[in-house]
């Protein structure tokens, strides 16, 4: 990794700014529209099954928060570390609810004439656009990789 892309260890945490404002639009988004739930997972994926999805989901989403901390640690660019953060906070957004009220909270919906959009929240809008910086970034660092290893700086 170059430096660049490598900060020190210590700044690592500068990102978790982002993830608690993720949980706090999260919570005080659906806190507003606490009157509608769905048991399931982003989008409603999962929403009809008999429970037994909630525990899966808390499983996920601490092994995920564990395994992006770690991830913040060992640094990267801003795109990695803010890709990282909203889908650590999306995660924490969704598992909060699924371990106080054992329901996730899914108020946002789009629909025009027969056509409708699934269900989501602020914490599944988070994970998603972090996921698609995470891509970003891997493809701006793989379109940059030939001319660096030819430098010698891989």
């Amino acid at each position: 990794m170059d430096s660049a892309r490598k900060p020190s260890a210590a700044h690592w945490a500068r990102w978790l700014w982002l993830s608690v404002v993720v949980i706090a639009a999260d919570q005080a988004t659906k806190a507003a529209i606490v009157a509608t739930f769905n048991t399931g997972a982003a989008f409603s994926f999962l929403s009809a099954a008999s429970g037994w999805q909630r525990w899966l989901f808390v499983g996920i989403a601490v092994t995920a928060a564990v395994v992006i901390v770690v991830l913040l640690k060992r640094g990267g660019s801003a795109w990695y570390g803010a890709g990282l953060a909203l889908i650590l906070g999306g995660a924490l957004g969704n598992l909060f609810d699924r371990l106080v009220i054992g329901k996730v909270v899914d108020f946002l919906l789009f629909h025009y004439g027969g056509w409708a959009y699934p269900a989501f929240n602020v914490a599944d809008s988070a994970i998603t656009v972090g996921a698609a910086i995470l891509i970003f970034d891997s493809l701006r660092r793989h379109d940059d990789g030939p001319a660096h290893a030819a430098k010698g700086t891989r």
